[in-house]
């Protein structure tokens, strides 16, 4: 049971972890977008689509290229346009919850979901927590790959000088604007893969409330990291833990607390690291600032 558990936890917790460390790479170069939510659901469907025409491999890089996509175009508006970061993530969820119901009828004959044959899913491995997909892997990593990068390397300290004085580093030479463009595709080109993960590798089908909060919950994440990409795997873990009681709970009779009850841990837990995390965590001075220069 408790193998079954952890097979539970690690399969929530890559959509989360993914979106996560996508907006840390974003927000160290300043640039802060509330639409992950829509992200996920855009590109969980583009997967799916994607999966039953080219394969599940191409399904999930056609995710990830849609993620990308819209990432290009926030930071766009952000940076080129001056647009107001908060309202631009806004309409990404918006968009994309109309985008996603418009395709589900003109491309599904239920217009509540596109299913995808299992033949056009992501083949899982067998392991002692069940059947897991390599995505997994990929997500339990990369948060050591981009902490190495933002700490270790020349192109982390240029996302680091763009995100605290992007006036200091236009004078040394650095396009702000072209740098922030960069981040913001990277970053929305992970939550393009947890968005496809979701649909091809997970749950074998896509609805119009399929992201149920996790782009949100990314964001509580990241808060609790501190922008840091390892603790942002744990914040991830740890939500998707709270996310699989109630599925876990499904699994035994008799269990004397309601899964439903145990569904709404997830949000309840994102509630309290915001207001008890955010005053501590200290960001990017030009968090949420286009550049303008003089």
């Amino acid at each position: 049971m408790i193998l079954t558990l952890i097979g539970f936890t690690l399969r929530a917790m890559v959509p989360i972890t993914l979106t996560a460390v996508g907006e840390i790479i974003g927000e160290t170069a300043g640039l802060f977008n509330i639409g992950l939510e829509g992200i996920l659901l855009v590109s969980a469907f583009a997967g799916a689509f994607g999966a039953t025409i080219v394969g599940p491999i191409g399904g999930l890089a056609i995710g990830m290229g849609v993620g990308a996509l819209v990432g290009l175009l926030f930071a766009i508006v952000s940076t080129y346009w001056k647009g107001t970061q908060m309202v631009a993530g806004i309409g990404i969820n918006l968009l994309a919850i109309g985008f996603v119901e418009f395709g589900m009828i003109r491309f599904s004959s239920n217009a509540g979901a596109f299913s995808i044959p299992s033949e056009f899913q992501l083949t899982r491995l067998n392991t002692p927590f069940g059947l897991l997909s390599p995505v997994i892997f990929i997500a339990l990593a990369l948060p050591f790959v981009i902490y190495w990068f933002l700490r270790r390397t020349r192109a982390g300290l240029i996302l680091k000088a763009v995100g605290e004085s992007p006036e200091a580093a236009d004078v040394a030479g650095i396009n702000v604007n072209r740098v922030r463009l960069v981040a913001s595709t990277v970053g929305g080109m992970l939550a393009g893969l947890g968005g496809a993960y979701m649909s091809v590798a997970w749950f074998g089908f896509v609805t119009k409330g399929m992201s149920a909060g996790r782009g949100f919950i990314a964001l509580a994440t990241v808060v609790f990291s501190g922008l840091n990409p390892i603790l942002a795997l744990v914040g991830g873990a740890l939500f998707g833990f709270f996310r699989s009681l109630g599925l876990w709970v499904d699994t035994i009779p008799g269990f004397p607390i309601p899964a439903e009850f145990l569904q709404m841990l997830p949000y309840i837990v994102t509630l309290l690291v915001v207001s008890g995390v955010i005053g501590r965590v200290r960001f990017p001075k030009a968090l949420g600032q286009p550049y303008k220069r003089e």
